[in-house]
């Protein structure tokens, strides 16, 4: 299964990426778990050690590498440069394993005084299409807000598109805003998890707001979280409600995938 998880900022799909991929793990799974989002932090969700966090070097910052596979030189501006890199030993070479889940980070492209960013723009969005096309994991994508740059080639290769949304309307503004995104490249399952719920009227609000994206399943607000976070923790196994909940949520996901 390939599944995209986005948001609003703040709202909490990178810990519901995590603890979701753990689950897919502890069920035998084979788990890439994929930090699309510029504010990388699914490795502290997924539970890695910080040894191996510090380890982690993203691929956008691995400017020889784009360089050599995309045969453009690093800030030059009115170049030549490969649209499609070889990509296909990307994975396998700069993932980190830990607790039967692998880790890729893709960082984000820094603008601004730094020359022509398109080589590492065509490195990227190579890679995201070779994840979505060729890998035979269960693929969880962190994202940011927006699929734009997944482009109509691949849109197809989603099983599901999943918006974390919380009680509030700036957030369900961000799924109106991914929907018609969504919509525009051809993305035919989008669905919304309600995250910090708090009571019945949250509920009922967020699935009425929600309107004609089905709604699979809500996690409760949980103090729990707030500490955890504080901690540098994964809420996996330590927060029994959220995991609990993210294991019903997956359930859904599966039988929304077959339908």
């Amino acid at each position: 299964m390939k599944i995209a998880i986005t948001g609003k900022g703040g709202v909490g799909k990178t810990t519901f990426a995590g603890v979701l991929s753990r689950i897919l793990a502890e069920d035998g799974y084979k788990v890439l778990a994929v930090d699309a989002d510029p504010d990388a932090n699914l490795s502290m969700a997924l539970g890695f050690p910080e040894e191996k966090v510090s380890s982690i070097t993203p691929l956008s910052e691995l400017k020889d590498l784009i360089a050599q596979r995309t045969e453009a030189r690093p800030g030059a501006i009115g170049q030549m440069f490969k649209l499609n890199p070889k990509v296909d030993d990307i994975p396998e070479k700069y993932c980190i394993e830990h607790d039967g889940v692998k880790l890729l980070v893709m960082g984000t492209v820094k603008a601004g005084g730094s020359g022509c960013i398109c080589p590492e723009h065509a490195f990227l969005r190579a890679l995201t299409q070779h994840l979505l096309l060729g890998m035979r994991e269960a693929l969880i994508l962190d994202m940011e807000a927006g699929i734009e740059h997944l482009g109509r080639a691949t849109a197809d290769c989603v099983d599901a598109f999943i918006v974390i949304v919380e009680p509030g309307q700036r957030s369900i503004r961000t799924l109106k805003t991914i929907k018609k995104l969504a919509e525009d490249l051809g993305v035919k399952k989008i669905f919304a998890v309600g995250n910090k719920i708090r009571n019945k009227e949250e509920k009922d609000y967020i699935l009425k707001a929600c309107g004609d994206v089905p709604v699979l399943g809500f996690l409760s607000y949980d103090p729990d979280l707030v500490e955890v976070d504080r901690l540098g923790e994964t809420p996996f196994k330590t927060c029994i409600l959220y995991t609990n909940q993210v294991e019903s949520i997956k359930d859904s996901i599966l039988k929304a995938i077959d339908n």
